[in-house]
This record gives structure tokens, C-alpha cells and sequence, in this order.
């Protein structure tokens, strides 16, 4: 279930380096495995020296959803990988963002909103029961929501043969459409 976080308290924005240094490290100390600190390969040093996993959005996601015993998750990256983990983890785990102003410029390319108004106009032209939507992994939860209701899948770089493999039947089983 996704949650809404509020923005963090400026005593932490308006903190020194040595100031938010400290604390992490008395958080790390105090809520230890209860505690995951995700870090997304672009971030800065800075910040990778608290992750306790590094790898891509999609990678440490999983990891998230595999550590049932981390309470709190703090995915240093942006929104739609906070999503993704929260999408992929328990109910008793809550997935914060330090930077709720950290965009992806290709994850905005694509606003469900557009999506539903294109889907519609596609609609109006053909039977859309035969195309399978697909997105990437970069795309918000949102619009990997609405490519769900209509059948479709969330491809990866890793998977993405795969998932077109899979929507057009090309490994012999039944097609799900024959557009993508």
C-alpha cells in the first residue's frame, strides 16, 4: 500500500554535513537491522557511505522487499524507486524519500493522466483488447497501475525480451495481443 510521506522537518534540511553525519550514524546505531539504507548508483559519495545496499532502482527494490526485517527504508534516489519499493514491500515496512523534489526526467515523460487520454484516443480507432501496454521500470506508480488494469507489464533492461516474448506469445503460448 502506498503511503504519503510529508517533506522532512527542516532541523534536517538546514543541517550541516557534520550535524545530518551524526544523526545517521545514532539512527544507524539505534534501530540496526530495523533500519535499510538503499543507495542508487548516481549518488553521491557523501550519501553512499551510509547505504547498505548500492545497486539500480529496480535491484534495490527487491532487496527492500527481501529484508522483512527492516522496519524503516530509506531509498536514496528518486520518487518512482521509492514507489517501487513500497509497492514490493510489506505492510509493516515504510519507505521514506529524503528528497521529495528527487525527479526523473524520464519517469515524468509519461503522466498516467496523458496515458489514460492516449489510450482512450486509441479506442476510438481499434480494438485496444488487442494491444498490451507495456512501461518501463522508470515510470510511476501510477501509471504501472494503470498498465496492470489493462493486462500489460513493467519491463526492466534485464527483461525486457522477455516481456515482449511473453505479450506477443512468441514462446508459444497465447498471445496477449498483437500490438504493444
Amino acid at each position: 500500500m502506498l503511503r504519503l510521506q510529508t517533506p522532512l522537518p527542516e532541523r534536517y534540511t538546514s543541517a550541516s554535513p557534520e550535524e545530518l553525519a551524526e544523526r545517521i550514524g545514532a539512527a544507524k546505531a539505534a534501530l540496526g537491522a530495523r533500519l535499510l539504507i538503499l543507495g542508487h548508483h548516481y549518488q553521491r559519495d557523501e550519501v553512499m557511505r551510509w547505504a547498505d545496499a548500492r545497486g539500480d532502482s529496480f535491484g534495490l527494490s527487491r532487496t527492500a522487499a527481501d529484508r522483512h526485517d527492516a522496519e524503516f527504508v530509506v531509498f536514496c534516489g528518486v520518487h518512482f524507486m521509492a514507489e517501487s519499493a513500497d509497492i514490493l514491500t510489506g505492510a509493516h515496512q515504510a519507505v521514506v524519500l529524503p528528497d521529495l523534489n528527487a525527479g526523473c526526467s524520464m519517469a515524468d515523460m509519461a503522466d498516467v493522466e496523458s496515458v489514460e487520454e492516449a489510450w482512450d484516443d486509441l479506442a476510438t480507432v481499434t480494438d485496444v483488447e488487442r494491444i498490451v501496454p507495456i512501461t518501463y521500470m522508470n515510470s510511476s506508480a501510477a501509471l504501472k497501475a494503470f498498465v496492470g488494469r489493462q493486462g500489460g507489464a513493467v519491463c526492466t533492461s534485464s527483461n525486457a525480451r522477455a516481456v515482449l516474448t511473453w505479450a506477443l506469445g512468441l514462446d508459444g503460448s497465447e498471445p496477449r495481443g498483437d500490438k504493444v
